[in-house]
C-alpha cells in the first residue's frame, strides 16, 4: 500500500478494529509520512456522550488515523486491500493532546497525521506522530502519540 498520494482507501481492510470500535471512516490521502482521514459520527458510535463524540472517542480516531503512517509500510505498494499483512498497534505514550470541541452526531470530522519520528527494530517499529482533527475548517484536536506496531 506504500504509494504516494493513494485516495479512497477502505481503512477497514488495514485496521483490526471493527464497528463499533472502527473509528475512521475512510482513507482520503496517504503517503509516507502523512495521512487525512474522515470519520462520520453516527448513533451507533460507542464513545458519544451527550450526543457528542467523546474525549476518548477522539483520541482513538486520532490514533486509528495517525497508525495509518507507519502501518502502510507493513503491506506491498499493490495490496489495496490489506490482504498481504496483519498488524497489531498499540499507544505507548500520549504525549500532548488538547480538546478544544466535541463535534456531535452527524457530523464529519477530518484528521490529518504525520510522521515525526520512527525506529524499525526489525521485529517492531517504534514511531511517534503529530494528528490534528478539524471540523469544517475548525481545529478541533491537537495531538502527538508514540506507537508500537507489529506483524502478527
Amino acid at each position: 500500500m506504500k504509494a504516494p498520494n493513494v485516495s479512497n482507501i477502505d481503512i477497514s481492510n488495514f485496521l483490526p478494529h471493527r464497528e463499533p470500535m472502527l473509528m475512521v471512516t475512510s482513507v482520503l490521502e496517504i503517503d509516507e509520512n502523512s495521512v487525512s482521514t474522515q470519520f462520520y459520527i453516527s448513533e451507533k458510535c460507542i464513545f458519544l456522550k451527550d450526543g457528542k463524540l467523546s474525549e476518548i472517542g477522539l483520541i482513538e480516531n486520532a490514533a486509528q488515523a495517525a497508525s495509518g503512517v507507519v502501518g502502510q509500510s507493513f503491506f506491498d505498494k499493490d495490496d489495496l486491500e490489506g490482504k498481504g499483512n496483519k498488524l497489531v498497534g498499540y499507544i505507548s505514550a500520549v504525549k500532548k493532546v488538547e480538546i478544544y470541541e466535541l463535534p456531535k452526531v452527524g457530523e464529519t470530522i477530518i484528521t490529518k497525521a504525520k510522521l515525526l519520528s520512527r525506529f524499525d527494530t526489525g521485529e517492531m517499529t517504534m514511531c511517534s506522530l503529530e494528528a490534528q482533527t478539524f471540523l469544517a475548517e475548525k481545529l478541533i484536536v491537537s495531538s502527538t502519540m508514540n506507537f508500537l506496531i507489529h506483524e502478527v
